[in-house]
């Protein structure tokens, strides 16, 4: 007497993926409710079992779904937006977008989007990182698909919560809520190390532990990355992990492109997971991960396509082959990472990486019923050899296509048949995919528009008005300014010696508010010449207002004041200036009380362009024409006792006198 089934798949070519990587060439799955019952040759199979429903699936193979170690699925709603960018400068351009459009129903929208194209490429399980995965959730649970989702924490401001603090207790509950779901494994996703502080990642190493689940994060994704975590840290970032408790959890590193041996051991011994991500890491050119020394020395290694906004697609057969190809360039190998092994980490890899080994990523008995049957018959895929065991895994490595997907299944139910999707309205998912995607393009044109609209996404501003009188002018002995400040004429209340870097970006915009935007590094020395400080920031500069008076000048303009804390590439990079500027200045500045009236004395050297001598610079704030003529009074006076006058003044700016310089550089000899 049979047993029965619910469905029987018969007649395909088996791949299993278990231990002994058992394959049957006319082999048939029993599965029952969520699980598989049975795996074995069509006959056995059809002798021991009946069920209610039986697929043909002659010419074609029957395999594990397929495991997406790591992605982000709401980014579908971004594919394609800003390319050709550094990891860097591509993040400074979506964090904004996401902070402004990422809510519950776009998340919920991308996830739609996503599940459809990772369906139609045999993905059954994935694991994601986002915001709001709490809807993120309820779509990827009711579409039907296994998922390791993680609520990313964040040591600023994220979409869905303004505080880590807040994004913890986010986490705390989304994983109180769905630990346990049949579909669903809660994760705690901290960004990354250097999106996080020391206490942000002992919390979330303890919020992992507490309640068992899965630690999600980015590893040395780039050299960038690596190399400021051995200056800063002083040590690798996995090593700084490891201190900070992330190596004691569940961990699924993803990335890991710049990681040594090491570091490798050390993420052995942790039983963590290695996402290899190859298309992102090859587009953002982060490098190409070591997977065969990783695979080598034992490392649980998947394949994860990374976000859609990074590769730009969620297709796992393209992912998997390349992820082979390039495991043997970077070897100069052919024989790494052959056919049989890229499909293990696609699979059964895939699922350890992300701590589900026990449930899905084979085809064994017990396991969950996680299958895609891929067909066989495409032209793209003849003929077909069979002398060699290990044939049928070229057959789906190197010649089979995402479209040739034919069926999936997902914890036993029909998520695809016949090609056609069963638990997604694909057509009305693009229709407002369509509609979003109007709603970026008109934020990021907006935001293009002007170089102030791009600083405020990126950092936020505050507002100053600038009204200050000043003359500069040239000075040929800088001695007669220590001794007129030692005279006693002036009261010095501070003073301040350091080094100036101004890096200026030149816009074209028509934009009075911003003519300019400078990026400063100001370097404070000390009494024995040595640096003490560091301080870097961003002023977005007006064209301003100039009234000349008799005896100096006053400028009005505008100043939009951010911190500056990326690299001066990366603003390169983002802000795309018409023409740059670097002019570099030792200054040594006095504030000093003349007539009751407060002065800044600074006593410049301009080092980049090489402007000899020096010059002095007299300067005060403002508010009014009629303080501004009396201060100007004020500078003659003051000139005047460092034996100068106004008839050496010089009107320019220093920006001003810097582009001379460079025009006067690039003038031929006759």
């Amino acid at each position: 007497m049979t047993e029965h089934v619910d469905i029987l798949l018969r007649g395909g070519t088996v791949v299993t993926m278990n231990d002994k990587y058992d394959v049957f060439e006319d082999g048939a799955v029993a599965i029952r409710g969520d699980s598989i019952v049975a795996v074995g040759p069509t006959d056995e199979i059809a002798l021991a079992y009946h069920a209610d429903e039986t697929v043909d699936c002659a010419d074609t193979v029957v395999m594990p779904g397929l495991v997406n170690a790591h992605t982000h699925i709401p980014m579908t709603l971004m594919r394609g937006l800003n390319d050709d960018l550094r990891l860097d400068v591509w993040l400074g351009y979506l964090m904004p977008v996401e902070r402004h459009f990422v809510t519950p129903a776009f998340v919920k929208l991308g996830a739609r989007v996503a599940c459809a194209e990772m369906i139609r490429s045999g993905v059954t399980c994935f694991a994601d990182m986002f915001y709001y995965e709490e809807s993120i959730a309820e779509q990827v649970a009711e579409i039907g698909m296994r998922a390791l989702l993680g609520q990313t924490i964040l040591v600023f401001p994220a979409p869905d919560a303004e505080t880590f603090e807040d994004s913890l207790l986010l986490c705390r509950r989304f994983i109180e809520h769905w630990n346990g779901h049949a579909l669903i494994q809660p994760a705690v996703a901290p960004h990354a190390w250097y999106t996080a502080t020391p206490e942000l990642l002992l919390a979330c190493a303890d919020l992992a532990r507490a309640f068992d689940v899965p630690l999600h994060t980015h590893v040395s994704e780039t050299k960038f990355e690596a190399d400021n975590s051995v200056s800063g840290n002083h040590m690798s970032v996995v090593t700084w992990l490891e201190q900070h408790g992330i190596l004691d959890t569940k961990l699924l590193a993803a990335h890991c492109v710049h990681i040594d041996e090491e570091d490798m051991f050390s993420l052995r011994r942790a039983g963590a997971g290695v996402a290899h991500c190859p298309s992102s890491n090859l587009k953002l050119a982060s490098g190409i991960a070591p997977v065969a020394q990783m695979l080598a020395l034992g490392l649980k290694v998947g394949v994860g396509t990374d976000g859609p906004a990074s590769n730009n697609d969620l297709d796992m057969v393209e992912e998997v082959r390349l992820a082979s190809f390039i495991a043997k360039v970077h070897a100069q190998n052919p024989t790494a990472l052959p056919a049989r092994q890229a499909l293990e980490i696609a699979t059964i890899g895939g699922a350890r990486a992300v701590h589900m080994g026990h449930l899905t990523g084979s085809l064994e008995a017990g396991k969950r019923a996680d299958l895609a049957v891929v067909d066989m018959r495409g032209i793209h895929n003849q003929p077909h050899f069979h002398n060699h065991p290990d044939a049928v895994y070229s057959r789906i490595i190197y010649s089979a296509k995402s479209s040739d997907m034919a069926h999936v299944l997902c914890n036993g139910r029909w998520l695809m048949r016949d090609r056609e999707l069963l638990t997604v309205d694909e057509a009305a998912a693009r229709a407002e995919a369509i509609q979003v995607a109007k709603q970026i393009d008109a934020f990021v044109m907006e935001r293009e528009s002007s170089p102030y609209n791009k600083l405020v996404l990126l950092a936020g501003v505050t507002r100053q008005e600038s009204f200050e009188v000043q003359v500069k002018a040239p000075l040929a002995d800088e001695a007669i300014v220590h001794k007129v400040l030692a005279s006693g004429d002036l009261h010095v209340t501070r003073a301040a010696h350091y080094r100036q870097y101004d890096h200026y970006f030149l816009f074209d915009s028509g934009d009075p508010d911003a003519a300019r935007l400078r990026y400063r590094e100001d370097e404070f020395i000390n009494d024995a010449g040595e640096v003490m400080q560091v301080r870097a920031r961003l002023t977005l500069i007006g064209e301003g207002e100039r009234e000349e008076f008799p005896n100096a000048v006053m400028l009005s303009r505008s100043r939009f004041l951010a911190q500056a804390d990326r690299s001066l590439r990366f603003y390169q990079e983002y802000f795309a200036p018409a023409r740059e500027l670097q002019v570099n200045k030792d200054r040594r500045r006095w504030h000093v009380l003349y007539k009751a009236t407060d002065f800044a004395i600074n006593l410049d050297r301009v080092l980049e362009p090489d402007v000899p001598g020096h010059f002095l610079e007299i300067k005060s704030r403002t508010w009014s024409r009629s303080d501004a003529e009396r201060k100007a009074t004020l500078i003659t006076e003051l000139l005047a006792l460092f034996g100068l006058d106004l008839n050496q003044a010089e009107r320019r700016e220093y920006t001003e006198i810097a582009l001379s310089a460079n025009r006067e550089r690039r003038v031929e000899p006759a």
